[in-house]
């Protein structure tokens, strides 16, 4: 059974339209509160199970399943799991965003800072302060992006920690503390599917091999998904369509390519290597490819790898950033992958590079404050 959106609220306008003076309350306080539904937040639970049964207001509902990550709707008598028709309602959710990038955390001296920019895609040009993290906190936290909202997990140092911040896309503001992390650890990267945010590798300390999930239907905890192939911190992240990738880190240096898929809980496969090993890069995703851009080799390099998300395969060098520097946050717009702060020293700048042709990184803009290990995050 597949949900046809435009059809259903369009019934439900109908229906509206309709009521009169004749129309009963009960029928009155049906459309109000399905309308209340199909307009505002989709209503999640826990489980499939623990949906209601046997109550009419809640025919025609559409709710999701946490545990199975699905949609279903009322039939009146039972929940049937369902499909989402895109259908006359926008595009198909993609990682890459259209408005700006953000940069979250991060830390200008030895202390840290919870400030969280915002930069423009549609023009080059500098950031703005729109809010703050829960706690101050750098030392590489990861970032994830759903449609409506930016994700600040883990991250610090004395104490790390383990909290997922959220805040908001459609309005500038301070983040909110919305669940925790399997583990408390810092210099992780973070991928993003359609549903969830994924949070992978770090140091606890020692380098772990953790990839985290978190539901963006509905806050709370992660819950441990997978394992990458080895244990890493200092990391980037991808993500395509189907699958997250996390290239580089290591306990010392690597260039390992790991992919873990979408649909379903697993652990992540070795597809491919980058053209140097290195660790404390960022990540950028296009629809077709992977990048890596800078990092520490043992030196600190300005190198821009792409690998493919079509096929398995290594990694190849295709330009280069406007400095070298490490401890980098990475933002993907549709057209261009940007790399934000670094050091050293530490800087404020924002590079931009395309993602059509392969080519060097130009500088676009600047960041509120010069800081290095800070995450990143679109829309």
């Amino acid at each position: 059974m597949s949900i046809n959106l435009t059809q259903l609220i369009a019934n439900l306008e109908a229906e509206a339209n309709a009521a009169d003076i004749n129309t009963s309350i009960s029928d009155l306080t049906r459309i109000a509160a399905n309308a209340n539904r199909l307009g505002g937040t989709i209503t999640s639970f826990d489980s499939a199970g623990a949906m209601p049964i046997g109550d009419s207001d809640y025919l025609g509902m559409v709710a999701f399943a946490k545990d199975t990550e699905s949609m279903y709707v009322y039939t009146g008598n039972a929940w049937g799991a369902a499909g989402v028709e895109a259908v006359e309602a926008g595009a198909p959710w993609v990682f890459q965003g259209t408005v700006s990038g953000y940069t979250s955390g991060g830390n200008p001296g030895p202390t840290q800072t919870n400030i969280i920019d915002k930069f423009p895609f549609a023009a080059d040009g500098n950031a703005t302060d729109v809010g703050d993290l829960s706690v101050n906190r750098g030392w590489t936290p990861s970032g994830q992006s759903s449609d409506v909202s930016g994700y600040t997990s883990g991250g610090g140092i004395s104490p790390e920690t383990d909290i997922v911040d959220k805040f908001s896309f459609a309005t500038d503001g301070n983040a909110t503390d919305v669940g925790n992390l399997t583990q408390v650890r810092r210099m992780l990267t973070g991928q993003s599917s359609s549903v969830s945010g994924y949070a992978s590798g770090g140091t606890a300390p020692p380098a772990v091999t953790t990839i985290d999930k978190f539901s963006f239907a509905a806050d709370g905890n992660a819950t441990d998904v997978g394992d990458l192939t080895i244990g890493r911190y200092g990391p980037a992240g991808q993500s395509s369509e189907i699958s997250g990738y996390n290239s580089g880190g290591g306990s010392g240096l690597s260039n390992v390519i790991d992919k873990f898929p979408f649909a379903s809980d697993a652990n992540a496969t070795d597809v491919g290597n980058l053209s140097q090993a290195r660790k404390f890069t960022a990540g950028q995703s296009s629809t077709e490819n992977g990048y890596t851009s800078g990092g520490f080799a043992p030196v600190i390099v300005n190198t821009i790898d792409k690998f493919p998300f079509a096929a398995d395969g290594n990694a190849t060098d295709v330009g280069d950033l406007t400095q070298t520097r490490n401890y980098v946050a990475g933002q993907s717009s549709t057209n261009s992958g940007y790399t934000s702060g670094g050091t050293p020293p530490t800087t404020n700048i924002i590079d931009k590079f395309p993602f059509a042709a392969d080519g060097n990184a130009t500088d676009v803009g600047d960041l509120t404050a010069a800081r290095y290990f800070p995450a990143g995050q679109q829309v």
